[in-house]
């Protein structure tokens, strides 16, 4: 069996090379980049698998895994990533990826869930993966995308209440301004906590910021 590992933090390759590379009969290559990647797989095509990070240099891990599905649509990629909130999980599947490990994962875990992509089975975290994620939600194309909040299914209020949540108002401010109860506001806090697959403030403004999201 032969996988290659993508990802730009040597330090992680390393601990990548040493979990895999512990089970006989692996032949374990490594990448810093999606350019090396290229490299590699045009010099070698035996490959079973590829390990993918989606937070690289150049070329980021979602235009990479485009890339790689074009040119060895047999081969399965499975992302590995620190970003495993639930928009990214979706769009990591939705651009062909063959599965989706949490860099959070345990070295068994790990193990446990590559072993189901080389099967062929598709795998995601099911923990990040319990409640039903929103049909609204956009599949991008184009990472630099900016989005309205109508994109996510968010009403205009719901809009309003986000953007400043991004600007880093309390939901008394909020209130405040948009002339509300704090009660309404915990309500569209809500609303757009489940619309955008989170748990969090903290994780809203991640997922906003990378989807771009304006006003």
């Amino acid at each position: 069996m032969k996988i290659l590992i993508v990802e730009d933090h040597a330090l992680m390759r390393d601990a990548l090379m040493r979990v895999l590379g512990a089970q006989d009969g692996r032949v374990i290559r490594e990448a810093n980049g999606v350019g090396q990647a290229l490299n590699i797989l045009t010099q070698e095509h035996d490959f079973d698998l590829v390990l993918l990070d989606l937070a690289l240099p150049g070329m980021d891990g979602f235009s990479g895994l485009k890339l790689l599905s074009e040119r060895y649509p047999k081969m399965p990629v499975v992302i590995l990533s620190a970003f495993d909130d639930k928009p990214t999980i979706r769009r990591a599947l939705s651009h062909g990826a063959a599965g989706f490990i949490p860099k959070s994962y345990s070295a068994g875990a790990l193990l446990d869930a590559l072993s189901q992509a080389l099967a062929g089975q598709v795998f995601y975290p099911p923990e990040a993966m319990t409640a039903e994620m929103n049909p609204n939600m956009p599949l991008l194309s184009d990472a630099n995308k900016n989005l309205s909040p109508s994109e996510f299914g968010l009403t205009e209020r719901q809009g309003e209440v986000l953007v400043m949540m991004l600007k880093g108002c309390s939901n008394r401010e909020i209130a405040n301004q948009l002339k509300l109860s704090e009660g309404t506001v915990k309500i569209h806090v809500a609303a757009i906590f489940k619309s955008l697959g989170v748990t969090s403030r903290a994780q809203a403004i991640v997922v906003a910021n990378r989807y771009g999201i304006t006003a």
